[in-house]
C-alpha cells in the first residue's frame, strides 16, 4: 500500500525496528533557462526504473541528513531542503515494510555524475516526469508539488 504524508504511516517514521526499512530522498526542482519549473527524475539501471533519488538511512542518521546524503550520492548535487513533502510506505523487494520520507529540494552546487546506482538524470517539465516515473507512489509525490491543474507552478 502506498500513502503520501498520511497519519496512518507517520508512526513508522519514528520506529527504529530492524524490520522496518527506513529511507529518505528528495524531489528536486529548478527553473529552466526559460523560467519553467523542472523536476529531476533518475534512472536506476539495477531496477530498470525511473524514480526520485532516495536510499536507506545509515544507523543513527536523521531522515533529513539521509535525504541530503542520498541525493548527493546518487546525483552529485548538493541541495538544500525546501519543505517536507510526506512519506511513502510499501514492501520492498525482500517483502519488508519500508518507509521513505521525502523533501522538496533545490540544488545549490554540483553536477550529475553517473554511478552504479543511477546512470541517468533528466530535468523534465512535471507532465513529462509524470509520464516517465515508474511508480504510482512517485506520481503522488509529484502531484503534491505540482498540482495537476497547474503543472508549471510549484506549491513550494
Amino acid at each position: 500500500m502506498t500513502s503520501v504524508g498520511n497519519a496512518a504511516g507517520a508512526h513508522l517514521l519514528a520506529r527504529t525496528d530492524v524490520d522496518v526499512v527506513r529511507a529518505a530522498g528528495g524531489v528536486l526542482i529548478r527553473r529552466s533557462k526559460d523560467g519553467w519549473l523542472e523536476v529531476a527524475v533518475v534512472h536506476r539501471p539495477g531496477r530498470e526504473d525511473w524514480s526520485f533519488p532516495k536510499g536507506k538511512l545509515e544507523p543513527g542518521e536523521s531522515f533529513e541528513d539521509g535525504a541530503l546524503r542520498e541525493v548527493d550520492e546518487e546525483t552529485g548535487l548538493r541541495c538544500h531542503l525546501v519543505r517536507f513533502l510526506g512519506h511513502t510506505q510499501y514492501r520492498d523487494r525482500k517483502e519488508r515494510p519500508k518507509i521513505v520520507a521525502y523533501w522538496l529540494m533545490e540544488p545549490v552546487d554540483g553536477r550529475f555524475r553517473p554511478n552504479d546506482e543511477v546512470d541517468e538524470l533528466r530535468w523534465l517539465p512535471p507532465a513529462e516526469a509524470d509520464r516517465l516515473l515508474s511508480y504510482d507512489r512517485d506520481r503522488e509525490l509529484l502531484l503534491s508539488v505540482f498540482p495537476a491543474a497547474e503543472p508549471t507552478s510549484a506549491a513550494v
